[in-house]
């Protein structure tokens, strides 16, 4: 572990100069990936960068030719991104990962510490920075947890950054680990489409899903039909029955008024990847209820491949992402549930 497990636990919780410096030919792009997802063809260089906190300089200046009203690198948050190609001789050899965090968390360390250790355990397999990724969305304040929901911009940064990584790596696919809200955000991001958010501008469009360009994803702890937590906490815009949590309520024998945003967001299935997994605990004390709202299993990826499931501590909140390296890393790398 790098870092001690101590923390609060908040209140509700490509570039053509990049892909012609990988001697590729058309045929390895177009190979299928296996096993542990090793590129066909190597890089040309065979120099590689242990991820440090922040974007790399390579990738920030294709960011700012390609994305220039995009702020992915979040210099003002310590921790607040990671990933990219170390020089235009890099590439990358095995298939990309975009890390998501949660509500009110960041890229790398924060009060929630981030995906810190998923990524000392992605660098174990050899993994590099020019195939693990994050950004940060929000504040990255815990203090702003209640703040937090499904917003227009939290949407957009990842939605575009999931679009930016697939463009500069030159990757056919990407796998996504997701954690929280990060869940939800990145399985709207994925499908795309139209939402609506009053505070946020109005409505805004997406695109098209990208359910193609993923291989891989998981969903760690996520809300995907609200939080027993918002049952009574509909004013709270994380628990709002518009863009936020809200589970709805009981109407004789149906569930109504179920978050608009989530009820678009399940309206389909199947649409996050080619591999689709859930990892959950009952003892989420954040998610609430064994992760069960009114009855229904709100952890669960709705039509996920397969599951890992946990009951007993350190698997709460925090530690059903911090504890699961390894599996998460089977799910991405094999197809895998240990």
């Amino acid at each position: 572990m790098r870092r001690t497990q101590t923390f609060a636990i908040a209140t509700i919780l490509p570039l053509a100069l990049s892909i012609t410096a990988c001697d590729m030919s058309a045929e390895d792009l177009d190979s299928e990936l296996v096993g542990e997802q090793d590129k066909a063809s190597s890089c040309s260089s065979t120099q590689g960068a242990q991820v440090a906190s922040g974007l790399t300089t390579h990738f920030r200046q294709y960011l700012n030719a390609n994305y220039p009203d995009m702020d992915f690198a979040r210099d003002d948050l310590a921790g607040g991104s990671f990933g990219g190609f170390i020089s235009s001789s890099d590439c990358a050899r095995k298939q990309p990962v975009i890390f998501v965090h949660g509500n009110s968390d960041r890229a790398l360390g924060g009060t929630l510490g981030g995906w810190e250790d998923s990524l000392e355990y992605f660098e174990g397999k050899g993994y590099r920075s020019a195939e693990l990724f994050a950004t940060t969305y929000g504040t990255g304040s815990a203090s702003d947890s209640a703040s937090y929901y499904h917003s227009r911009d939290n949407l957009t940064q990842i939605r575009s950054f999931i679009e930016a990584v697939l463009d500069y790596t030159g990757a056919d696919k990407v796998d996504v680990i997701s954690h929280s809200m990060g869940v939800t955000i990145s399985r709207k991001a994925i499908k795309g489409g139209y939402g609506h958010d009053l505070l946020g501008g109005g409505d805004y469009n997406l695109g098209a899903p990208l359910t193609s360009r993923i291989d891989t994803f998981v969903g760690i702890a996520g809300g995907n039909r609200g939080l027993a937590t918002c049952y009574y906490t509909p004013g709270v815009p994380t628990c709002a029955p518009t863009n936020g949590f809200y589970p709805g309520y009981v109407f004789g024998f149906s569930v109504v008024g179920v978050s608009d945003f989530l009820e678009e967001l399940n309206s389909s299935s199947r649409y996050e990847g080619s591999f689709r997994y859930s990892i959950w605990s009952s003892v989420d004390e954040i998610v609430g209820g064994g992760c069960l709202v009114w009855g229904s299993n709100t952890c669960r990826v709705p039509g996920h491949t397969a599951e890992k499931k946990y009951s007993s501590y350190p698997y709460g909140h925090i530690g059903v992402r911090d504890q699961t390296p390894a599996v998460q890393y089977q799910m991405v790398a094999n197809h895998n549930v240990p």
